[in-house]
């Protein structure tokens, strides 16, 4: 990569993807007026996702030539006939259940005596019975006598029939006003989506067309996806469910399976909340405890064959977001709009996510609770280099390893690791403690991956010449980081068959030079992170080839690979290998001036003459002005 000599790097660091203090009380601004106008939003919700569900269907009943309306009403017809059905078979189902409850105290109490025996006087149930009972007994105490007793008097007020049929019909305008208003506002937005969509576009921004096309569609197909595959899954799981219980024995066996096909909406909790009350029921309906645990073995095959067979087939494609995401956003839903809005939390975060991963403006919700890892690679290294923790580093090595070449993770992961370290360096917010704490720990990682990796040609360097019978000594250039860098170096032309020693950039002071044993190597390769190393350290060259004059010593100024400068843009600025300092170490003497572990290997791999080491520029003699002198001879004349 070419670069102007010299240049400085002053760009500064982009500010996107970061969250600030505006785009935080926007985000608490706007969940106010949810929490506050939930009567509005609620519906408009409801409404929102429901067309989403029901798009493909009106898509596909017009490809086969049905009008867009007569589509429209045919599938909401059906969607609210199908939920009202399940409203009408889950009351009657409760209602039922209402009649049969006195039934079962019997079972109940019998229940709590045996277990009140079995664990003894000092179980836990013997004590709950004994405190029930003294606090039974205590009110009983402090009651008149049956015969004293007052009889209880009731005050009744006339009314008249408008004060009845307003008691009566009040409670019920809500639900039927909020469900006929949804419906209609579903009718709506399916016959009015190219309009909405146009609209949106329009006031997101229409200079970009790609952009929020792509918004409209992931969001659409994200939400659509997700409801109709879960809705699949929750009738999957609640038929034999709603089966089960019915040959064992629970009473209402079609309520339960109803309730759990809803339940199950919810995230993590839905399936507990499911099983809780057929638990009660297997219970409370028969003296033993075969019921009881039938039911719980019905429940734990049926949700491990759902969660682990059944959901990973027919999930293709994920939500888009992160576990602890949904659980966060259960929780925030929860508390703005109540149990509703706990079973809407996960599409309309959806939409969120969506909207933040194309949208800079709500990248905060990206951010916070898309599943896509925040942190690139090599910054998560770093990170934990910077830290450390040696453990997560090399757990996070082995993983890479399982599917990517040592070689490409060198030089895609780990040096860029260490080129930040580099940059944190030279602005100097890294100190001396950390920067010799992430070396050590980095180096350890090399040793531990070198121990670990077979040997043998590695395929980023298949096309590389193999080094075999070659001597190559590896140093690093000027700090504890080089170090790391002539070590990944020595790794590679190891596995590539060289006899290869790595040196610290320490031996190359001149009381040290002989432990690099020049006069006994075919190569010596000096190692730089620092992307502008100065001159003092590039002329460790010309004292190498003076002590061994037949020796071939290269420079390696390693820089960013373009993989990730594409993927984030920001780092561009770190690959500013100057050339002038490939120029002025190969003016210097060096043999080779590379910029990668891959050019390195093949330039060391290249059997030839060493280069000869250049004469010094004989330094020119500049007699400075005496101006005693002058006015002397000046006096003179």
């Amino acid at each position: 990569m070419s670069v102007n000599a010299g240049e400085a790097d002053d760009t500064p660091r982009s500010s996107a993807g970061q969250i600030n203090v505006v785009q935080l009380a926007t985000v608490a601004g706007v969940a106010t007026v949810l929490m506050v106008a939930d009567a509005i939003f609620v519906p408009l919700a409801i409404a929102m996702l429901i067309t989403f569900a029901l798009s493909p269907i009106v898509t596909l009943l017009r490809r086969h030539g049905m009008g867009l309306l007569p589509s429209v009403l045919v599938v909401v017809s059906l969607a609210f006939v199908v939920i009202t059905a399940f409203a009408l078979i889950v009351g009657s189902q409760l209602g039922l259940l209402a009649q049969n409850l006195p039934t079962f105290q019997a079972n109940i109490l019998a229940k709590v005596e045996s277990l009140k025996e079995t664990g003894g006087g000092n179980s836990i149930i013997a004590r709950l019975s004994d405190m029930i009972s003294a606090i039974n007994a205590r009110i009983g105490a402090a009651l008149p006598p049956t015969g004293d007793a007052p009889l209880p008097v009731e005050v009744v007020q006339s009314t008249n029939v408008l004060d009845f049929l307003r008691s009566l019909v009040i409670p019920l305008i809500s639900p039927a006003a909020t469900t006929g208003l949804v419906i209609v506002l579903v009718v709506f937005m399916l016959l009015e989506r190219e309009n909405l969509r146009d609209r949106f576009i329009r006031l997101v921004g229409s200079n970009d067309l790609h952009r929020t096309t792509l918004v409209l569609q992931e969001a659409g197909s994200r939400v659509a996806t997700y409801l109709l595959i879960q809705l699949l899954v929750n009738v999957v799981y609640a038929v034999p469910i709603g089966v089960g219980l019915y040959l064992i024995g629970v009473p209402n066996a079609p309520l339960w399976g109803l309730l759990t096909l809803v339940l199950r909406f919810i995230p993590f909790i839905g399936s507990a909340l499911a099983a809780a009350f057929p638990l009660f029921l297997a219970f409370a309906v028969a003296p033993g405890w075969s019921a009881v645990l039938w039911t719980i073995a019905l429940f734990a095959v049926v949700e491990l064959i759902t969660s682990n067979v059944i959901e990973p087939w027919l999930y293709g494609s994920r939500t888009g977001l992160s576990p602890l995401a949904v659980i966060v956003a259960a929780i925030c839903w929860t508390f703005l709009w109540g149990p509703l809005g706990l079973v809407l939390s996960t599409p309309l975060t959806v939409c969120l996510v969506v909207l933040g991963r194309h949208i800079p403006q709500f990248g905060i919700f990206d951010i916070l609770l898309g599943d896509e890892p925040r942190l690139a690679p090599h910054a998560k290294l770093y990170q934990r280099l910077l830290v450390g923790d040696e453990m997560e580093a090399a757990f996070g090595a082995e993983e890479a390893l399982e599917t990517m070449d040592v070689l490409d993770y060198y030089q895609d992961i780990l040096i860029p690791a260490l080129l930040l370290a580099q940059e944190d360096r030279d602005r100097g917010v890294l100190n001396g403690p950390q920067e010799d704490r992430l070396a050590a720990v980095a180096l350890a990682m090399v040793e531990d991956m070198a121990l670990e990796v077979e040997d043998g040609p590695t395929e980023g360097a298949a096309s590389a010449p193999m080094a075999t019978g070659l001597r190559i000594g590896v140093v690093g250039g000027r700090a504890a980081v080089d170090d790391v860098a002539a070590r990944m170096l020595a790794h590679v032309l190891q596995i590539q068959g060289a006899t290869v020693h790595a040196h610290l950039h320490s031996d190359l002071a001149p009381s040290r030079i002989a432990a690099l044993e020049p006069a006994h190597t075919d190569c010596l390769i000096l190692t730089f992170l620092d992307r502008n190393p100065s001159r003092a350290s590039l002329l460790h060259v010309r004292r190498l080839k003076r002590a061994a004059p037949g020796l071939r010593v290269g420079v390696v100024i390693l820089q960013m690979p373009d993989s990730v400068n594409d993927a984030d843009n920001e780092l561009r600025r770190l690959n500013l290998v100057s050339a002038t300092k490939l120029a002025e170490a190969e003016e210097i003497g060096a043999d080779f001036a590379v910029t990668s572990l891959e050019g390195a290997l093949g330039a060391a791999c290249q059997v030839g003459a060493a280069k000869p080491v250049p004469a010094r520029p004989k330094p020119t003699l500049r007699a400075r002005p005496r101006p005693d002198l002058i006015r002397t001879v000046a006096g003179a004349e």
